[in-house]
């Protein structure tokens, strides 16, 4: 198989509060020759990005913005201290790193979510530039929160095109907001209460490309553990096609508490094509990376026990990916 999947998952959180277990894999799919994704998924980031440019450059673009993602102080620590404006300055610093090693000829989306806390009450605070999508499937309601920016959105929005017939316009490919392409490089935020029980899902659109809201739904609330989800998700994508590369992180919270130790309410019940800017992007064979900045600390999934190990795994570590992908011939 030529799927990366970090074989064990990621049980974080400090007793008495928020609980989290996360599970995360990537897939080039099965047309793909190169995975042009990358995540991080490291208490309190959980964050898919999505490269777009040709050759290695989109690879290279997704690359350096989970790795300035990874340089959040928060990571070392892990505070849930961060917001929006001090993520927003680390995606601007990311902005800036791609375009200078790539000379503005790559780019990639983001989506995903940093989990903060206020008054001692934890938030997804959820964040998206691009297609790459953030969904959450709480107190049984599944909805995507990202906001999709691209041309077929902004379509919809419009009233012209439906959500089905979105799915297969030819321009559905067509980003209209991305990092190190040099346009608009704002992210749009949500914050949302955590619920006990939640269940947040960050993916490239190689998955939502391949199955439907219904489908992600089926597996996510019939399949238990996080990396179970992923892993089935993964293979539903490949099953259905997969024609782009697919990754997925699936975060589950538990023990939700407030800061008066009390739980927080519940709330009321087709073709072969890449992810591409609305400005086109061109190839870049020969890419500067001299100056690519270093993750410390970084773990590859391919490092992370098998699936036989995971049973005696134990705490598995953070992951940062910046995915070297095998090439083993998946069919």
């Amino acid at each position: 198989m030529n799927s990366q999947p970090a074989a064990a998952t990621s049980d974080t959180g400090r007793e008495p509060g928020l609980q989290l277990s996360c599970g995360y894999g990537t897939d080039r799919g099965l047309r793909r020759e190169l995975n042009e994704d990358s995540f991080i998924a490291s208490d309190p980031v959980f964050a898919v990005a999505d490269g777009m440019g040709g050759h290695e450059a989109g690879e290279i673009a997704s690359g350096i913005c989970v790795r300035t993602l990874a340089g959040m102080p928060q990571l070392a620590t892990g505070e849930r201290t961060a917001t929006a404006a001090v993520v927003q300055q680390y995606l601007v610093s990311a902005d800036e790193r791609i375009r200078t090693a790539t000379g503005s000829r790559a780019g990639t989306t983001l989506s995903g979510v940093v989990v903060v806390e206020q008054m001692g009450v934890p938030y997804w605070l959820v964040m998206n530039i691009g297609d790459s999508r953030t969904y959450r499937l709480s107190q049984g309601e599944f909805v995507q929160v990202s906001v999709d920016h691209s041309e077929v959105q902004e379509l919809v929005d419009a009233g012209e095109i439906t959500k089905e017939q979105a799915a297969v316009h030819p321009r559905r490919h067509v980003v209209t907001r991305a990092l190190g392409t040099g346009g608009e490089t704002e992210a749009d935020y949500w914050l949302l209460p955590v619920e006990e029980g939640d269940r947040i899902m960050v993916c490239s659109d190689g998955l939502n490309a391949e199955l439907t809201d219904d489908h992600m739904f089926r597996i996510l609330s019939t399949v238990g553990h996080p990396q179970d989800a992923v892993d089935a998700l993964i293979q539903a994508a490949l099953r259905s096609g997969g024609r782009d590369n697919v990754t997925v992180i699936v975060v589950d919270a538990r023990n939700v508490m407030n800061d008066a130790g009390t739980d927080t309410a519940p709330r009321p019940a087709v073709e072969d094509e890449d992810t591409l800017p609305r400005t086109e992007v061109l190839d870049s064979a020969a890419v500067d990376t001299e100056e690519l900045p270093e993750v410390p600390g970084s773990a590859h999934p391919a490092d992370a026990p098998g699936p036989a190990d995971q049973a005696s795994a134990g705490d598995a570590p953070d992951a940062v990916n910046e995915n070297e992908d095998r090439h083993d011939g998946l069919k």
